[in-house]
């Protein structure tokens, strides 16, 4: 992207991970999070970004926007010492006309104590506008976001299973030269797991993109950090430090959730949490699709962790992906989703338009994009022969873009980390159901 790459700062300096920290993040990791048997290719190395040492204790650090309704926005930071919680901002740089008070929080992970917290909601905003801005009043910081457009076309950037290795600088370089608007995780953000330090260091490595534009997550299974009797309560890192909003879409939970944006719906589903029938996200779920009218919101993308389709060897039969598929997946099918996205397993593979395993011309298309960067490596092996369903499959690191044009058409691609360049490996144009008169409701 243009605009990041002449205002974006360098990414942060990155240190070679401990041999301590990462022998115990293998143990916790096969203990706690459901990390299969299956081989797989040596990873790049993993990275520690240091606090700056130019930083002032209550200096800003790990800056990231979300977006809030159709023009607000959420700025979230960290400060080692207590700051206020304001952000000062404006549509040119150095007038800051606007000031925001937030509210500011912290928690606790065994001995770990988590640095200030601040998070303040700013708006109403323009459309696809550049604003300037800075956090706890620090003038040695100062930041810039672009807001999405409020109609099509729409660009998103679509990554899994970030993590923090070279293979992540990498993706994250090659996203910082794409001109989008929204970037989507569906789940396994830092791969901290339970080593809350590596939390901070993600929040860095990432702020440079993170800070510019909207960033929109939903958990993983590395994102659960529970261990018996120590500490039982799931999710404390991720809901204290990436806090969507769950709100404004009448969710009772950080872990689901969905949003507008221009002609695209968005829904944030969690694949661990509870998702049967009984279940309060899928209550919400069925309140959610029946509000939409696909008159403003003619796409809809849902993404989730846990893949519901998957012709790769790793994450076979798990309950997050055969239970939720079952109770969940005729909701989707009979709301005409465009496209599911997923991550967990460390490849890329798209599926055709696919409902109760069979191709149909009114599903969704299945995508799985796990190849972030992550430090467990990639799942280079799938099943043969590959089923007729699935259409493209290979296991690469890199990062998708959904590019939504009008309300009939959108483009997908797939750029692969080919010797630390994207290059295009997949793509394919959509047709929005809304718009096939065979598939209206």
């Amino acid at each position: 992207m243009a605009v990041l790459q002449r205002k974006m700062p360098p990414f942060p300096a990155a240190l070679t991970i401990t041999t301590t920290i990462v022998v115990v993040a293998a143990v916790f990791s096969s203990l706690f999070c459901s990390v299969s048997s299956y081989e797989r290719p040596l990873p790049r190395r993993n990275l520690v970004v240091p606090r700056r040492k130019d930083l002032d204790s209550d200096s800003p650090e790990q800056v990231h926007i979300s977006l809030v309704g159709a023009d607000k926005m959420m700025i979230t930071w960290i400060t080692e010492d207590s700051a206020p919680a304001v952000v000062e901002y404006g549509s040119s740089p150095g007038l800051y006309t606007n000031l925001v008070t937030g509210s500011t929080s912290s928690y606790k992970y065994t001995f770990y104590k988590s640095g200030y917290i601040h998070a303040a909601t700013i708006g109403p905003l323009h459309p696809d506008t550049t604003y300037y801005y800075r956090c706890s009043s620090d003038s040695a910081r100062n930041f810039t976001f672009k807001t999405p457009p409020a109609q099509l076309p729409i660009k998103f950037v679509v990554i899994g299973d970030l993590g923090q290795t070279e293979w992540t600088k990498t993706t994250l370089e090659n996203i910082a030269k794409s001109d989008y608007d929204v970037l989507l995780l569906p789940g396994d953000l830092s791969y901290a797991d339970v080593i809350q330090p590596l939390w901070d260091s993600f929040g860095r490595l990432v702020e440079p993109l993170a800070s510019q534009r909207p960033w929109m997550v939903t958990q993983g299974n590395h994102e659960i950090e529970r261990i018996p009797v120590i500490h039982s309560q799931p999710f404390t890192a991720y809901n204290a430090r990436w806090r969507m909003p769950f709100e404004q879409s009448s969710s009772t939970s950080n872990l689901y959730y969905s949003f507008d944006t221009a002609g695209v719906h968005v829904i944030m589903l969690g694949s661990y949490t509870d998702f049967d029938s009984n279940s309060a996200q899928y209550g919400w779920l069925v309140a959610d699709l029946k509000k939409i009218d696909r008159l403003k919101t003619p796409w809809i993308v849902v993404l989730v962790h846990a893949p519901w389709y998957n012709s790769n060897t790793a994450h076979q039969g798990e309950k997050e992906s055969v239970d939720m598929k079952a109770a969940m997946e005729q909701l989707l099918y009979e709301a005409r989703v465009d496209v599911v996205f997923s991550g967990h397993v460390h490849a890329y593979e798209r599926f055709t338009r696919v409902h109760n395993g069979e191709a149909n011309n009114c599903a969704p298309v299945y995508i799985t994009i796990g190849d972030g960067g992550n430090r467990e490596g990639l799942s280079s092996k799938y099943i043969d022969p590959k089923p007729e369903i699935s259409i493209f499959r290979e296991a690469s690191f890199g990062h998708g873009e959904f590019e939504v044009m009008n309300a009939t058409n959108a483009i997908w691609t797939w750029h692969r980390n080919d010797d630390d360049v994207a290059v295009v490996g997949d793509s394919f144009v959509f047709t929005s159901l809304s718009s096939i008169p065979a598939c209206k409701i």
